[in-house]
C-alpha cells in the first residue's frame, strides 16, 4: 500500500471521530461565552503567570454553576491561541450531545494541527491498532498512543510552556469518570521527556474530583462572595444597563434620563449576589424585544430576596410572565430534553400540533433561551442551571415537570411525524433516529401505548412507497429493541395496578 494513501486514511479515520463541539471556538459553540473587557482582571493574570512557568504546573479552576468557569476557560484559551501556545481543549457541554468517549482523538487532532511534525506518529499509530480510535478502548492506551508517544518526538524541539484546557469535566462524565481522566492525563503527561504543557481543569467542586487532584494541582476556587468577583459583577451590570438606556432612546430620550436608580441597582447587585449566569440572563431578560426595560427590571426586583445569587428565583419570575405556565413549562422541559439541540424549523415540525406554544414558549423564556436569529443554529437553553431547576421539584416546585411524561410527549411527536409526514420533512432524522431513546424514558400511557401498537402493527401504513419502506424498517426495528417488550411488560405492570 501506498505510505502517503496509508496515512491519508488513518488522518480521515481520526477526523471521523472527532468531538468538533468540544472544540473550544468551534461555530457549533456560538454564542461563545467569554469575559467582558476589564473582567476578571486579577484571576487572569494569576491564570498567565502560572501558564508562563516552565514547570508542570496544573490548574484546576472550580466553582458552583453560574459562576463564570467557562468563560474564563474560553478567554484563556483565546489568549494562549492568540500567543500560538494552545495546543488543544475539549470543552464538554450538556447541550451538545457529545461523547466523552470522543475526548482523546480530539486532543490528538488539534496536538497534529499545533505541532505538524507529529501528525505521522499520530496517523502511524492509527495505521497499528484499528480498535484505538473505538470507543471501548481504554484512555489510557488511548493517551498513551495518540498523545504521550508522539509529543516524545517534541523533546528538547520545544521549550514553550503550551496548555490543554478541559472545560466542565462534571457535564458529560460521572464524578468518577471525570476523577479517573483527570488521574491519567495529570500521571501521564508529567514525564521528563514532554513538552512542558499544561492542563487547565474546570468543574463543580465534586468530591471525588477532589480527591483525584494531586497535591501539586493549583486550585483555583471562585466563589460569589470574592470582593473581586461582585466587583465585576457590578462592572458587567453597570455597562449592560447603560447600553440598554442609551440604545433605547423612544423609552429613555435622548440624551438618556437616569437608569435605574441608586437604589434599584443596588437591589439587582443583591440579587446577582457575585453570579455572573443570573447578571447575564438578569440583563437577557430586561432588554426583551417588545418589552419595557423598566417594567421589566420592577418586575425582577419586585420579588425580595433573603439571598443573592438565587437564579431559580429568576427562572420563577420568568414564568411568572406566562399565562399557562404549566404548558408553557412542559415545552421548556421538551426542548430541553431533546437528544441534541434542533433548529427552529425543526421543532416546529416535531411539535407539529403545539406551534403556536412553541412559539410563545420561546418567547416567554427567550432571556434563557439561546435561539438564533438565521434559524441555522440549535434552540437551547442558556445554561445548565436551567435543566437542573426544571429537573428538580424541590426546586421548581409546581412548575416542575416529570421527565417520563416529558419523554412520553417527545416519542407521542416522534411517531407522529414518522407516520403522517414525508422523509424530507424537517426533523424526520431526528424522529426516525431518538424516537426509541425517548420511547425507553417515557411514562406508559394509553395514548402512547395505543400510538405504538399502530406503529408496531403496521394498521396504519403511509401511502408514499419510500416512506412507507422507511416506516417499516422502523417498525421492525421497534419490534427487535430488548427494550419494547421490557417496557410492556412494565406498562402491564402499571395497567393492572
Amino acid at each position: 500500500m501506498n505510505p502517503t494513501h496509508s496515512s491519508n486514511s488513518a488522518w480521515d479515520r481520526l477526523c471521523d471521530v472527532v468531538e468538533y463541539s468540544g472544540i473550544f471556538d468551534s461555530e457549533t459553540r456560538q454564542p461563545h461565552s467569554r469575559c467582558m473587557v476589564d473582567t476578571r482582571v486579577a484571576l487572569r493574570g494569576t491564570l498567565k503567570e502560572l501558564l508562563d512557568r516552565r514547570d508542570r504546573t496544573n490548574v484546576w479552576l472550580n466553582g458552583l454553576a453560574g459562576v463564570g468557569k467557562t468563560s474564563i476557560a474560553f478567554t484563556v484559551a483565546e489568549e494562549m491561541k492568540k500567543a500560538k501556545r494552545l495546543a488543544a481543549t475539549f470543552f464538554f457541554s450538556h447541550k451538545h450531545a457529545q461523547s466523552g468517549a470522543k475526548i482523546i482523538p480530539t486532543i490528538a487532532y488539534q496536538l497534529a494541527l499545533t505541532f505538524p511534525r507529529i501528525r505521522h506518529d499520530i496517523t502511524r499509530a492509527v495505521e497499528g491498532d484499528r480498535m484505538l480510535l473505538s470507543s471501548d478502548k481504554s484512555h489510557s492506551d488511548q493517551i498513551q498512543e495518540l498523545v504521550v508517544n508522539p509529543l516524545h518526538a517534541l523533546k528538547f524541539r520545544q521549550d514553550t510552556p503550551y496548555a490543554i484546557i478541559i472545560d466542565a469535566l462534571d457535564e458529560c462524565f460521572s464524578a468518577e469518570e471525570a476523577a479517573r481522566l483527570v488521574a491519567l492525563l495529570t500521571d501521564m503527561l508529567s514525564g521528563p521527556d514532554l513538552p512542558i504543557i499544561h492542563l487547565i481543569f474546570t468543574s463543580r467542586p465534586e468530591v471525588h474530583i477532589c480527591s483525584t487532584m494531586q497535591a501539586g494541582i493549583h486550585e483555583i476556587s471562585l466563589t460569589t462572595r470574592d470582593d473581586d468577583t461582585i466587583q465585576d459583577v457590578r462592572f458587567f451590570l453597570r455597562a449592560s444597563l447603560d447600553n440598554i438606556r442609551t440604545s433605547r432612546g423612544a423609552i429613555f430620550g435622548r440624551p438618556p434620563e437616569p437608569w435605574p436608580s441608586d437604589d434599584e441597582f443596588e437591589t439587582l447587585i443583591f440579587k446577582a449576589g457575585g453570579l455572573f449566569v443570573y447578571a447575564a440572563m438578569a440583563i437577557n431578560f430586561i432588554s426583551a424585544t417588545r418589552h419595557h426595560p423598566k417594567q421589566r427590571l420592577a418586575l425582577l426586583l419586585r420579588e425580595k430576596s433573603t439571598v443573592g445569587a438565587d437564579s431559580d428565583q429568576l427562572y420563577r419570575q420568568i414564568i411568572t410572565t406566562s399565562d399557562n405556565p404549566l404548558v408553557h413549562c412542559r415545552m421548556l422541559a421538551s426542548i430541553i430534553h431533546l437528544y441534541i439541540p434542533l433548529p427552529l424549523v425543526e421543532l416546529q415540525s416535531i411539535f407539529y400540533d403545539d406551534q403556536e406554544t412553541l412559539a410563545m414558549t420561546l418567547e416567554i423564556f427567550s432571556p434563557v433561551i439561546l435561539n438564533p436569529p438565521d434559524g441555522n443554529g440549535g434552540v437551547e437553553i442558556y445554561h445548565a442551571s436551567l435543566r437542573d431547576f426544571i429537573s428538580d421539584p424541590l426546586r421548581s416546585k409546581h412548575y416542575h415537570v416529570d421527565a417520563t411524561h416529558t419523554n412520553e410527549y417527545l416519542a407521542i411527536c416522534c411517531l407522529h411525524l414518522l407516520l403522517r409526514g414525508t422523509l424530507d420533512k424537517p426533523a424526520y432524522g431526528y424522529a426516525s433516529i431518538f424516537w426509541d431513546f425517548h420511547l425507553s424514558r417515557a411514562y406508559p400511557s394509553s395514548k402512547l401505548r395505543h400510538l405504538l401498537a399502530l406503529f408496531t402493527k403496521g394498521t396504519d401504513f403511509p401511502s408514499n412507497r419510500i416512506l412507507y419502506s422507511a416506516v417499516l424498517e422502523e417498525r421492525q426495528t421497534c419490534l427487535s429493541l430488548v427494550s419494547v417488550p421490557v417496557m410492556l411488560r412494565k406498562w402491564r405492570v402499571l395497567t393492572i395496578n
